[in-house]
């Protein structure tokens, strides 16, 4: 029966010596045999199980992980399933990545670049790890575009508020109430209608208002954000 040494077997499998002195060392893959001088020496069962091993960690389990599922007796799914959610995960993530930097280098300027990053460390230094990765999943799953244009859409209320608040329209008039009934819709597309989420935008807004109506572009000590609170309270 054939037998190899951890120099052959590291150059069949691909993997280091070091790797699988490693996996020798913790118990996952040892060597069956050993040659009178001390020596490894691999069986096909022993090349078997390292070959499963190898298939497990390019799935994306850790030892442990993939331990566990050589030591089961009963299906490898629930495993699996959750790896799969884990990688569904990530990726949304790095997606969500990918839009924010293609949306940054869009044609903007170093200075602007600069300025978009310490405002993003600002927001999200008022929102938990969870409330971000719903901001973005929910950002990636709409696409750069549809982010875009729900920005425009915003900035066009803005627009229309500021109008009816040169114009003296009172916060309680049916077209106020139209505008900030639209405002609100808008603002749920990107919080998912989540109080706590929104909580923490306000916080954001309340702290850095200065910066942030420099940042969209209209300046936020002009009672605009009042205005739109006193409209929600007359509706």
């Amino acid at each position: 029966m054939t037998r190899w040494s951890i120099g052959e077997l590291a150059k069949a499998s691909g993997l280091t010596v070091r790797t699988l002195h490693h996996y020798d060392e913790i118990g996952l893959v040892v060597a069956s045999e050993r040659t009178p001088s001390g020596h490894r020496r691999y069986t096909p069962d022993d090349v078997r199980l390292l070959y499963q091993v190898r298939s497990l960690r390019q799935l994306g389990l850790s030892l442990e992980e993939v331990r566990s599922a050589l030591s089961r007796s009963d299906s490898l799914r629930p495993l699996f399933e959750a790896q799969l959610a884990s990688l569904t995960a990530q990726a949304q993530q790095l997606e969500a990545l990918r839009s924010r930097l293609t949306a940054l280098l869009d044609g903007h300027t170093t200075e602007f670049l600069l300025s978009t990053l310490e405002m993003m460390a600002v927001h999200e230094s008022y929102f938990t790890a969870d409330q971000l990765g719903d901001l973005r999943s929910r950002a990636a799953a709409m696409g750069p575009e549809a982010v875009e244009a729900l920005k425009a859409s915003w900035l066009e209320l803005v627009r229309q508020l500021r109008q009816h608040m040169a114009d003296d329209v009172p916060p309680s008039d049916p077209r106020v109430a139209e505008v900030v009934r639209r405002w609100d819709e808008l603002g749920a597309r990107f919080t998912g209608g989540d109080p706590a989420i929104q909580a923490a935008a306000r916080r954001s807004w309340e702290e850095n208002k200065a910066a942030i109506g420099k940042q969209v572009g209209w300046p936020a000590d002009d009672g605009l954000v009042e205005y739109v609170a006193r409209a929600r309270a007359a509706r």
